[in-house]
């Protein structure tokens, strides 16, 4: 029998959770629904989904808790839908451990297209992680992360230390939305988190060594006003 994607959405809003039922249900995706952070934290914990989608305005904490606790013992991906549209609330959310983010209202070929990715991108992790693999591939890109040697087709690309640990960073996290302040306490340290000048600098030399086009990157790709995200299913 075929394993359906099961998806954990976390709302409270009944007119939402009828929408994304019939929105998943009709892409092959099975559901299970919680109303509060409570009770969404224990229906991850028993059901173990591939996915959440989970609303920050829940009636009994801050899905930001919801987040932290997850995170705590679980890499699932973590979509959050809220009416909050700040960049501050968004940077909030990813930087705890969020993997995207996505304004009411929203467009629900937008969502889709953003869960496909996540799930993409969440199997391709546990197949290396699986296998022990030291290479990451993405098309013509390939990683190796035990000789920290970089290839772009047939040719090798000379990186810095720093420049080899911002895309290692980045594509450990495919399709995850990265912010700067996630950046700089991964690759240069909590020391460096206000200094988001350094990320811009290094991602700008990054695309000139890898990108076909380093004015319209398809790997790297800027999130405005929050960071960068790998893109795994660039076409080079």
């Amino acid at each position: 029998m075929t394993h359906l994607p099961l998806i954990a959405v976390i709302e409270d809003e009944v007119p939402i959770v009828k929408f994304l039922h019939a929105s998943l249900i009709s892409e092959g995706y099975a559901i299970v629904e919680a109303r509060t952070a409570s009770e969404g934290i224990r229906l991850v914990t028993q059901k173990k989904p591939d996915l959440v989608i989970l609303d920050l305005g829940l009636p009994d904490r801050d899905g930001i808790e919801v987040v932290k606790t997850v995170r705590e013992w679980s890499t699932t991906p973590i979509i959050i839908l809220s009416a909050r549209d700040n960049e501050s609330e968004k940077i909030n959310a990813l930087d705890n451990g969020a993997n995207d983010y996505l304004t009411k209202p929203f467009g629900v070929g937008e969502l889709l297209a953003r869960v496909r990715v996540l799930l993409r991108a969440s199997a391709t992790i546990s197949n290396t992680t699986d296998t022990n693999n030291t290479e990451l591939k993405f098309g013509e890109l390939c990683l190796d992360l035990l000789t920290r040697r970089v290839h772009v087709g047939d040719i090798e690309v000379k990186l810095t230390k720093i420049e080899f640990g911002l895309l290692r960073t980045l594509t450990k996290n495919a399709d995850r939305v990265l912010t700067h302040q996630y950046l700089l306490r991964e690759v240069w340290g909590p020391n460096a988190i206000h200094e988001h000048h350094y990320v811009r600098i290094f991602i700008a030399n990054l695309r000139k060594k890898i990108e076909q086009d380093p004015l319209r990157p398809k790997w790297i790709v800027t999130e405005q006003g929050v960071g960068y995200r790998f893109s795994s299913n660039s076409s080079h």
